[in-house]
């Protein structure tokens, strides 16, 4: 039996968690009151009431099509990875699935994507996916395992902490402004300490690979990498991170350094050796 691991979840995702928490439950609560109170009695001057809620319930079965098509093309296109298809990948997902005492295995596919360095986790009618684009795993197999093992648990953490159910059930939130890509970013934070914790070889190339490509990736100079991030204050630096989903690089690779997102402070003193 493989040992389970411990790992820790950033504050940023727990504090943005319970405020969205708040703000979904509040805004639920006058959305049931207003359906109680729309269908108690028919009323015909209403009409304009229930062609809105008509048109919402579509848009809901829109996005859920959508979801739906996307996971069959990958069952349809993709490659599903199992004992006897990239068997030492396979073995890779369960053992760490084990490590984070999943309740079943997530199916995961290999899935051409034209040069995109990236992977994702997703859940569609109750079961869990990973999917990992062949450029990640053609640079795992030439140069370095460690970063698709790494990456590979971070895809995990997001099955482990149920993030797809999460930002689904706590969707009302998505009202307030920036308070989604703020979640958000804290789930990555702490998705990554999983994968450091599952992988901790493959954390510098795991991030980096993603951040500069699959050649010069083990030529960065990562102690100057990291001092971007406080070289530079400016505006647009400042809020394009806060509109996106993912914390800056640099930040998400300093942290996993230091236990900290290192805010305020200067950059951390690492380096990463070249094969």
């Amino acid at each position: 039996m493989e040992t389970k691991i411990e790992f820790k979840v950033h504050e940023s995702e727990t504090v943005f968690f319970i405020i969205k928490l708040l703000i979904s439950a509040i805004l639920y609560y006058f959305i049931i009151d207003f359906l109680i109170e729309e269908f108690s009695s028919y009323d015909p001057q209403k009409n304009a009431q229930y062609i809105l809620i008509l048109y919402v319930v579509l848009i809901f079965v829109y996005l859920f099509g959508r979801f739906g098509l996307l996971i069959g093309y990958i069952k349809g296109n993709a490659i599903k990875i199992g004992e006897n298809q990239f068997p030492n990948i396979y073995n890779i997902v369960v053992t760490q699935s084990n490590m984070l005492g999943l309740k079943s295995i997530p199916t995961v596919y290999i899935m051409q994507s034209g040069g995109v360095l990236n992977a994702f986790a997703a859940r569609f009618m109750g079961n869990n996916y990973v999917v990992l684009y062949s450029e990640i795993v053609e640079i795992a197999y030439e140069k370095d395992i460690n970063l698709l093992k790494f990456i590979i648990g971070h895809e995990l953490g997001h099955i482990k902490r149920n993030h797809m159910v999460k930002r689904l059930l706590l969707f009302p939130s998505l009202v307030v402004p920036f308070l989604g890509p703020a979640y958000s970013r804290g789930c990555e934070y702490t998705c990554d300490n999983i994968g450091f914790n599952l992988a901790p070889d493959g954390l510098k190339s795991g991030l980096l690979v993603l951040a500069s490509g699959r050649s010069i990736y083990k030529k960065v100079n990562l102690e100057e990498y990291l001092k971007q991030d406080y070289g530079d204050d400016s505006f647009w630096k400042w809020f394009a991170e806060l509109v996106s989903s993912h914390p800056n690089f640099t930040k998400r690779i300093a942290a996993l350094e230091n236990e900290t997102t290192l805010e305020g402070k200067g950059p951390a003193t690492i380096s990463i050796e070249e094969n």
